[in-house]
């Protein structure tokens, strides 16, 4: 296998908007071959988590709720942005918390992605919590409308199949789940 750096050199970057939830940036880089590309576009984002929680009776925990994006009410695992300094674990143990009032368990990281290489600074560390249980109560923030659903492992894995689940992020740590428990 060919082990060549062909990382690309930075010859400027230029900030095209910086806001709390949207920061892009302009780079003109310089491959290895010596191309230059006076417009490649970057977004910045602090890394984010998600989790798989499972009950002790096997249920899943997923949260329902409108994606503006796409322009849809979607199911999903819980998600979340990492605060500045925190550690991932840590973050979704928080998250989970927050979304769902569910926590406690086993925990175990899974995997590391990217969700677009090419043009995001940022990774989602993906988690699965086994034996959580509901502790507390939602603590959402003002711009958040969640609903808190339990679904049984058969429904988890109807709705990954039928592409009930629409978030790639969160699909690709499912399937994985399914794959390693089968």
């Amino acid at each position: 296998m060919d082990k060549r750096d062909m990382k690309w050199r930075t010859i400027k970057s230029d900030y095209i908007i910086r806001r709390p939830w949207l920061t892009a940036r302009r780079d003109t880089v310089e491959l290895p071959d010596g191309t230059v590309n006076d417009e490649y576009y970057v977004l910045e984002y602090p890394d984010w988590i998600n989790v798989i929680a499972i009950t002790a009776e096997g249920m899943f925990v997923l949260v329902r709720q409108y994606r503006h994006g796409i322009g849809q009410t979607c199911h999903e695992i819980v998600a979340g942005v990492m605060e500045q300094g925190e550690q991932p674990e840590a973050a979704a143990r928080r998250e989970l918390m927050e979304e769902t009032g569910f926590g406690g368990g086993t925990w175990r990281e899974t995997m590391v992605v990217s969700p677009n290489a090419s043009t995001v600074t940022n990774v989602t560390h993906c988690f699965v919590a086994t034996g959580v249980e509901r502790i507390g109560s939602q603590h959402l923030d003002p711009t958040e409308d969640i609903e808190v659903c339990l679904v049984s492992r058969e429904e988890m894995r109807r709705m990954l199949e039928q592409g009930e689940i629409k978030q790639a992020l969160m699909a690709a740590p499912l399937w994985r789940y399914f794959a390693e428990n089968p």
